[in-house]
């Protein structure tokens, strides 16, 4: 049976997210201003086709409120909140308030997945 060295992952896991940083940084050194690194384990859960849809659109469009998004990518308003839910979750998007509407926005222009 084989063990699993937990301080070994944290460590793994703190450079990961050191490089991640790095690579946002050097980015924005470039001229690639807006820059958000996803480990490439969220990206495989997180950046489902239909999320991306809704990634792309926010990036498009001028969207007003989660209903207007639902409507816009024609799907239901409910699945459209549980994925922006999760979006929101990696700080993919954020909800800018405005009475009783949540408007999604990107958080980033640009979402790039850290290299193998």
């Amino acid at each position: 049976m084989s063990q699993v060295d937990w301080s070994q992952t944290s460590r793994d896991d703190a450079e990961r997210a050191a490089r991640r940083s790095e690579l946002a940084q050097a980015l924005a050194r470039g001229g690639m201003e807006g820059v958000q690194v996803l480990s490439l384990e969220s990206a495989e859960t997180v950046l489902t086709p239909k999320r991306r849809e809704l990634i792309e659109t926010l990036r498009s469009e001028d969207v007003e409120s989660v209903r207007d998004l639902a409507r816009r990518v024609g799907r239901d308003k409910a699945q459209v909140s549980r994925d922006l839910g999760l979006l929101a979750e990696h700080s993919i998007i954020r909800y800018e308030e405005a009475g009783r509407m949540k408007r999604p926005c990107l958080v980033q222009e640009h979402i790039i997945v850290e290299p193998i």
